[in-house]
């Protein structure tokens, strides 16, 4: 057999090769052990170098947990998982990194837990994107007033408690009174609004979360939905940490794709008490209610990161492609002089919409810069809107967590179980609803005085008529009018559930009602004439729908083509 000989060049340059290939980074990590575990929390000792926040792991459980509690002799981790796996002895590990999650287009259409683990059986997540959960809310300087409506198919709600695009709206009542059927709404709603919808379902019952997948699979809301599931069966961890996680993944869309977001936390009640029993286990002192101290910030920090982003704007050339324009492609100097921008100037970034914001300021920089055009920067005037539940206790508003909640938002829709045990659906309480942001989250039409304009005041003065006439004194023609219009527009805010309108739809039903066009319709036949009347406009006045759709305002001519589309019509009405 012959001899194969090696040369030394060969043995050298192999040596060579793999001495300048040497990795020669040293990675140091600390390694503590378990003291004792129980109920989701690890006290660990060993760990002296840990920071407040940070990712740990015990590698013999395969689990990651997170130091909560920072003490004197040991630290104490909340395990992000199946805690009956981490036993007392077992090694544990810093990793140096924060809590973070997947996001991306990957998610979209996917059922995940709070760690981003795919449970809906459909296979891993096609993302390699990740982002912190806890993450900094933007600044006012980064902000914009809250102009453009979020529409939630609702007609109680658009018409007099309506929602702007970085609103947060929060939605309170008792047990089974539909507000999750309100939020589930106005995520099928978002159908053709282009507005990406995140659903938080934290400490529901998974046959409750499994039962609101199947209706939004049902409706198509999938196709832009992701829905993050900490059920009751889960740790408290995972409870807690599953709004914020949703809201990350909203951010993907608003920070890195300038989308529209909106984030369904369903409930926050659910997620203090996780918070609770987590800080009652690490021994923090208990407030009021047995509630750390600090469960407002808990819900601040998550509710403040909804807004409606800043538009920047940039001068850029004008044979320049504008699609993907970054903030660093302006080619004026930073600064207030008009100056093409030289070697390592940065270009200056106009921030702000228009009526003398960012968007004006630069129409007025761009006649120094001929051939020059304004473009938007990619990714910038997205936002992300709240929808925050919060379940009370026998219509306890005042009680601690959901006035802490209520004093955090923009207003709040109220869902009363008298009004529903009436058969009132949705059963939105007119009196203590609210929207802070008001008709500016309105397009014109609803805002006109003979849509929803003086609505909310005339069903506070049909609720107290009603009281009235309850005591069974005679009335005169004029109240006994106002009285029987008010039964009517009562019947018109009814809506049956999963069946959001389009809120030109919407405007046309309610002038319909406030113009007397259902004074002569029976009470019981409001709903019956609705849904024909809307059928007529679709099939026979689709020019009147198509121009209303187009003004947007209540015009002459608007106001004209629907009275005499209502005159039309009530003879073809069939009881």
């Amino acid at each position: 057999m012959a001899s194969t000989k090696i040369s030394a060049g060969e043995i050298i340059s192999v040596l060579t090769n793999s001495i300048s290939n040497f990795d020669r980074t040293v990675e140091t990590r600390a390694v503590g052990q378990v003291l004792e575990v129980g109920d989701g929390i690890a006290r660990c000792y060993g760990l002296s170098e840990v920071m407040a926040g940070e990712l740990v792991d015990f590698p013999q459980a395969g689990i990651k947990g997170l130091a909560f509690n920072l003490e004197e002799n040991s630290v104490a981790v909340i395990i992000l998982g199946d805690y009956l796996k981490v036993t007392e002895g077992m090694e544990v590990r810093t990793t140096g990194e924060l809590l973070s999650v997947p996001v991306g287009e990957g998610l979209i259409g996917r059922v995940v837990d709070p760690l981003g683990n795919p449970v809906d059986g459909k296979g891993p997540i096609a993302t390699t994107k990740r982002r912190l959960v806890e993450s900094p809310a933007p600044g006012i300087v980064d902000r914009q007033p809250v102009k453009q409506p979020l529409q939630t198919g609702i007609k109680a709600i658009d018409s007099m408690t309506p929602v702007g695009r970085g609103q947060r709206e929060l939605i309170i009542g008792d047990r089974k009174t539909g507000k999750t059927a309100i939020a589930i709404d106005t995520i099928i709603n978002q159908k053709e609004e282009n507005v990406i919808c995140v659903y938080v379902a934290c400490g529901q019952m998974e046959s409750k979360v499994a039962g609101v997948v199947e209706i939004l699979r049902k409706t198509g809301a999938m196709d832009y939905t992701i829905v993050v599931v900490a059920s009751a069966s889960d740790a408290a961890p995972l409870q807690y940490y599953a709004p914020y996680a949703g809201a990350a993944m909203a951010e993907f869309f608003t920070y890195e794709q300038g989308r529209d977001t909106l984030c369904v936390y369903d409930d926050l009640s659910k997620q203090a008490a996780a918070y609770r029993q987590l800080s009652l286990l690490v021994r923090r002192p208990p407030g009021r209610e047995a509630y750390p101290g600090d469960v407002f910030y808990a819900h601040s920090r998550l509710l403040e990161r909804s807004a409606k982003l800043a538009e920047k704007w940039v001068i850029i050339d004008g044979n320049t492609d504008a699609t993907n324009a970054g903030a660093h492609w302006g080619i004026n100097k930073a600064t207030n002089t008009i100056e093409k921008r030289g070697p390592g100037d940065e270009g200056m970034v106009y921030v702000g919409p228009g009526e003398k914001g960012g968007y004006d300021q630069a129409k007025h920089d761009l006649k120094h810069f001929p051939g020059a055009k304004i473009a938007k920067v990619a990714g910038s005037g997205g936002s992300l809107t709240a929808l925050p539940i919060i379940e009370t206790l026998e219509g306890e508003v005042s009680a601690y967590i959901p006035t802490n909640v209520i004093s955090i938002t923009d207003g709040q829709i109220y869902l009363q179980p008298d009004l529903k045990n009436a058969g009132v659906l949705p059963a939105v309480d007119v009196g203590i609803s609210v929207s802070r942001v008001g008709g500016n989250a309105q397009i014109g039409a609803m805002k006109h005085k003979t849509v929803a304009g003086g609505l909310k005041l005339a069903l506070a003065q049909f609720r107290e008529l009603e009281a009235f006439a309850q005591l069974g004194t005679d009335l005169d023609k004029v109240t006994q009018a106002q009285l029987d219009r008010g039964y009517r527009m009562v019947e018109i805010l009814k809506q049956g559930q999963y069946k959001p309108l389009n809120v030109i739809d919407q405007i046309m039903i309610i002038y319909a009602g406030n113009s007397g066009g259902l004074d002569k319709v029976d009470r019981k036949k409001v709903k019956d004439w609705e849904d024909q009347f809307l059928k007529f406009m679709k099939e026979q006045k689709p020019e009147t729908r198509a121009l209303l759709a187009k003004e947007k305002k209540m015009t002459d001519e608007v106001l004209k083509a629907l009275d005499a589309a209502i005159a039309e019509f009530q003879p073809q009405f069939k009881a």
